[in-house]
């Protein structure tokens, strides 16, 4: 017999996926740039939940889907991190290359 945390858990894996994966694609790309900095806090914050379900060792399904979530949770916090900066370094001026006098 299934415990009934375990599906409530999985039901709630589901939906979290699914709203997450509907949210993300309804968001027209010229406001990506601007989310960018929230949706990295709202990864953080699931990152930080998911480790913290990962260490109160529930079950075996509870740990394989807190392993899931911390995977995805780290992957978007590091890439929202890296297209961040590389967004910054778009609005950055070039600073004029100095000669050498010699």
């Amino acid at each position: 017999m299934v415990n009934p945390l375990s599906i409530a858990d999985i039901y709630i894996f589901i939906l979290a996926g699914f709203l997450g994966f509907q949210l993300i694609s309804r968001i027209p790309p010229l406001l990506h740039t601007p989310l960018m900095a929230a949706t990295n806090a709202i990864s953080g914050i699931a990152l930080v939940g998911s480790i913290a379900v990962a260490g109160e060792n529930y079950s075996l399904l509870t740990n394989i889907l807190a392993f899931i979530a911390v995977t995805c949770s780290t992957i978007n916090v590091v890439g929202g991190f890296l297209i961040t900066d590389r967004i910054l370094k778009m609005f950055k001026k070039e600073k004029p290359h100095s000669e050498n006098k010699t």
